[in-house]
């Protein structure tokens, strides 16, 4: 089988199972460092003509990653794309039995198994959840806000993102309003935007800021249950 993949997370997911399916990959797929797929283009901005060329059976996506008009334009080449949705850890799971076992045709892989357990295993988050904020971008300042994969770790790590009712998925907070959120601690992941000791503390002096490493706390895939390891020592 030959599969395109649009997605870091999938491409890593994919790559860690049968890694000789993969003829296609984003130029942000980063993970496993051997990569050796043809490169097509970003997540935003595939090539489509490069991707109909390498002749996949299957194209994988994702409805927050990939623009709904690349995809319509993949299917119009007579490509089969399978689009993801993925919200919380429930739909990250399940979302990955979907594309491996029934999209790619391989036995459900024990690292996928392994990830489900070592979430399963964490004792229950606090009934009082911490506060806090977390950036994702500055200049502008951007935030998560309701309804994302991230935020629904957290949740299960025992932090409440104080944006996660908010319109928007991903707000633009000014400065000062973020400092005076009602947050008692700031995540800082260092991606998209990679945030650093020297990088993003210094905008909150009065608050405790602690940084994660963004692949564990938004990538879906192999990196999972290493993220339920080391996601709450780093949240401390």
């Amino acid at each position: 089988m030959r599969v395109v993949s649009l997605v870091p997370s999938l491409t890593e997911a994919v790559a860690r199972t049968a890694p000789g399916l993969l003829v296609g990959v984003t130029d942000w797929c980063t993970h496993p460092r051997d990569l050796t797929a043809a490169r097509i283009g970003g997540t935003k901005n595939p090539d489509v003509a490069a991707i109909a060329a390498l002749a996949p059976d299957l194209v994988i996506a994702n409805e927050e990653e990939n623009r709904a008009p690349d995809l319509d334009a993949l299917r119009a080449a007579g490509l089969d794309v399978l689009v993801t949705e993925v919200r919380t850890l429930d739909q990250a799971l399940a979302e990955l039995h979907r594309v491996l076992v029934d999209g790619c045709g391989l036995a459900r892989p024990r690292w996928l198994d392994e990830a489900e357990a070592a979430w399963a295993a964490l004792p229950p988050p606090s009934w009082s959840p911490r506060p806090a904020a977390v950036p994702i971008w500055r200049r502008p300042w951007m935030v998560l806000g309701r309804d994302t994969f991230a935020g629904d770790l957290l949740a299960r790590l025992g932090i409440r993102n104080v944006y996660a009712d908010h319109a928007e998925r991903y707000p633009r907070i000014p400065l000062d309003e973020l400092n005076a959120s009602g947050a008692e601690l700031i995540v800082l992941p260092d991606e998209p935007y990679r945030f650093t000791a020297d990088d993003g503390p210094e905008a909150f002096p009065a608050l405790p800021a602690a940084l994660v490493d963004g692949r564990l706390l938004t990538w879906y895939g192999p990196s999972l249950a290493e993220a339920a390891r080391a996601l709450p020592s780093a949240l401390r």
